[in-house]
């Protein structure tokens, strides 16, 4: 289960980035996960829930965004998107083809309660 080393990843960054804020709580996490890295968004939200209990993230909202992939053909310049196992060019029928999204495993923002000066 990758899952939970991503997810102890993340908590690892949004608990420090909280703790440099002075945030009293983590109200919620925003992430970008890319279809290609297979990562199961229920066993994400597991890891969130059993890796965030007894920390200032304890009840935080997790939000995710399944990125889908997209390709780039190498002979005709075509981007599309597809499924997981069929990159083939819907325009040309090449298979150089590059990835250009669908593999994204980042934070994208972190939103959290600071105490009152």
């Amino acid at each position: 289960m990758h899952e939970l080393g991503i997810m102890t990843g993340v908590m690892d960054a949004v608990e420090q980035t909280a703790a440099q804020a002075g945030a009293t709580r983590v109200l919620k996490v925003v992430l970008s996960i890319g279809e290609m890295t297979e990562a199961i968004e229920d066993s994400l939200r597991f890891a969130f829930e059993v890796l965030t209990e007894g920390t200032i993230s304890e009840g935080a909202e997790l939000d995710i965004n399944i990125v889908k992939p997209k390709s780039r053909c190498l002979d005709c310049g075509a981007e599309y998107e597809h499924d997981r196992f069929h990159m083939m060019c819907p325009k040309c029928g090449s298979y150089a083809t590059q990835l250009i999204a669908g593999r994204e495993m980042q934070i994208d923002s972190i939103e959290v309660d600071l105490p009152d000066d």
